[in-house]
């Protein structure tokens, strides 16, 4: 699953004539050969946010000046700016520019930018080239992998988009030494959740070595985000628009995703609204008999290593949340679908849950 002769390719998304590269190193964003056969034309856009900008856009610009025509295009940073408004500041400058369809957009940022630059390159001219240069932790073992692209809207998250595959996903380990510390401990949300859906011995291998993790000792952060782009990258090649097993890939976020919009986009992270969630659906499953406590216990235990909330704010209303998950993406026929374990290492999506949903909001919400 390597490129030929690159000691830098980890992974390979296999997905036909739409494949690509996932490389994993130190060092790769300022390397023009990180970015060769990745990009078509000569004129590339890199689009990346005013915290990382400063930090990372001269040495991604160096390294494609080489052989490319650079522009650079700096938007706000957070995720209340995940909109169509933010959107269109990007086709302002595509048009203005008069950006043809052999551009490339190159996403320089966390997974606000990638998905946000990912949507504007899905639907300019109908379709051009990015690359993502993800910068943070969750970014890199999460939302630039897959093909998932859009924006927000005040009635729910990530309901406008569209799958455009990047051509190359470059997670440089050492932008994460810059990282903020709650925001990697969000990625790590991501990171535990591939052990709990599909890789038992992933998650007993966080649980053993968070520690080092969270200090951020390279060659663990190497394995960290190895191991959980293997894990999606599988999935998304046997199942690209979310049609099965990719489902899977949501636990927590049907019950984060509605934390999210309640609570105001950007006040908390995504990775905290997922791990609560996570923690939510484990109830949830312990409910339906599918867990146990002892489970359910190791699986909040492992979250609060990571440093993540085990919990949401008892504040929030039961019936708004309630009312904001139904608006997921996984309701059908007007049923909300959930993403439950039936172990750690296994779970499923279903709507044969009964009144187990509601006993779990009632739990974490009721005053």
């Amino acid at each position: 699953m390597t490129r030929d002769n690159d000691p830098q390719a980890a992974l390979r998304v296999d997905l036909g004539n739409r494949s690509y590269d996932i490389d994993i190193a130190p060092g790769l964003i300022g390397q023009s050969r990180s970015y060769a056969d990745a990009i078509r034309g000569e004129r590339v856009l890199v689009v990346t946010n005013e915290t990382v900008g400063p930090l990372y856009v001269g040495a991604v610009s160096a390294a494609l000046a080489e052989s490319h025509q650079v522009d650079t295009l700096v938007l706000p940073d957070g995720e209340q700016y995940k909109t169509l408004d933010t959107l269109e500041k990007i086709y302002d400058r595509l048009l203005e520019g008069s950006y043809g369809r052999d551009a490339t957009i190159v996403a320089l940022g966390g997974g606000v930018i990638g998905d946000i630059a990912g949507f504007a390159a899905a639907s300019y001219q109908r379709g051009i080239d990015f690359v993502q240069v993800p910068t943070t932790l969750l970014a890199q073992v999460d939302s630039s992998v897959g093909g998932k692209t859009g924006v927000n809207h005040a009635l729910g998250k990530n309901m406008i988009g569209a799958f455009h595959q990047p051509t190359r996903v470059l997670a440089d380990v050492d932008v994460l030494e810059t990282l903020p510390a709650r925001e990697f401990a969000a990625g790590m949300a991501e990171v535990i959740k591939y052990g709990l859906i599909r890789d038992a011995a992933f998650f007993d291998w966080l649980e053993a070595n968070m520690d080092a993790i969270n200090a951020r000792k390279p060659e663990l952060l190497i394995e960290v985000i190895r191991r959980s782009c293997a894990n999606k990258a599988e999935v998304v090649a046997a199942d690209e628009r979310e049609s099965g097993q990719r489902a899977l890939l949501n636990l927590g976020h049907t019950y984060g995703h509605a934390l999210e919009a309640e609570l105001g986009y950007g006040q908390w992270l995504h990775g905290e609204a997922v791990a609560a969630g996570m923690c939510m659906a484990a109830d949830t499953a312990r409910r339906l008999g599918w867990l146990d406590d002892a489970q359910c216990e190791r699986i909040e235990r492992v979250i609060v290593a990571a440093n993540l909330p085990v919990a949401p704010p008892r504040e929030l209303e039961r019936a708004r949340i309630r009312a904001l998950m139904g608006r997921d993406k996984k309701v059908e026929a007007g049923t909300l679908r959930l993403v439950l374990m039936r172990d750690i290492g296994s779970a499923v999506v279903t709507s044969d849950y009964g009144d187990t949903l509601d006993a779990t909001l009632t739990r974490y919400f009721d005053r």
